[in-house]
């Protein structure tokens, strides 16, 4: 019998490779989204493909709302996404984009979820090389929650198995991500990763996430299906 596992999925490019990775590991996946207030709706609209091209066994969107708190360009309507004219050009400080306590809030309510399933395993596509700077991507922050996660849940006290948060692509690069991905079968043209979208949801081109994009498909000899 499969193991239930929880995927955190975005709609975006990462999640969608982990996703890819959980189901060829032989896990029975729930995948999870979340609309917390973000500027547009188009990732969701992604997620949902996505969960449906990969014939999970569930998909949850929960609604919370980050935007409440403000503090990040993600959620604040009068913060600007930054924009830049390629990969070169971003910085090393931690980007306006950035969305305070974003992972710590979705672990937790992932966590939550796979105490209902009867699941041992959570998987998160975070990436500390090819990424925007984000304190919560980082290996050192998942380790530490995975901890937590084992002193604060009825698993960690009764079973003698503990909950287990996977990050497939922590240590790979874009390039390398794309490259597991097809080999998996993952349609990168479902995804969207672009923080700033069009009115039709065609990316933006610009902003961090959309660059770094572009670099992993060059790196691999192709065109982004998404941007052309």
């Amino acid at each position: 019998m499969k193991r239930n596992a929880v995927v955190l999925l975005s709609g975006g490019l990462d999640s969608a490779t982990c996703l890819a990775i959980a189901g060829s590991e032989g896990f029975k996946v729930h995948a999870i989204s979340f609309r917390y207030g973000q500027r547009h709706q188009f990732e969701l609209e992604r997620a949902t493909k996505l969960a449906e091209a990969w014939h999970v066994a569930s998909h949850r969107i929960v609604d919370i709302d980050l935007a409440q708190f403000g503090g990040s360009a993600l959620t604040d309507a009068a913060i600007g996404v930054p924009k830049s004219a390629s990969v070169d050009e971003l910085g090393d400080d931690i980007p306006v984009t950035y969305v305070p306590a974003r992972n710590t809030v979705f672990l937790s309510l992932a966590l939550a979820l796979a105490e209902t399933i009867d699941a041992k395993d959570i998987f998160i596509g975070v990436n500390s090389l090819d990424y925007s700077g984000y304190p919560d991507c980082r290996g050192e922050f998942v380790a530490a929650f995975e901890a937590m996660a084992n002193l604060a849940t009825r698993r960690g006290v009764e079973d003698d198995t503990p909950l287990k948060i996977h990050t497939p692509l922590i240590d790979l690069t874009k390039a390398e991500i794309i490259r597991r991905g097809l080999d998996l079968g993952v349609d990168y043209s479902l995804t969207l990763s672009c923080y700033d979208p069009g009115e039709s949801g065609q990316p933006c081109g610009h902003c961090d996430a959309c660059l770094l994009r572009q670099k992993g498909f060059q790196a691999n000899g192709m065109d982004d299906p998404v941007s052309g």
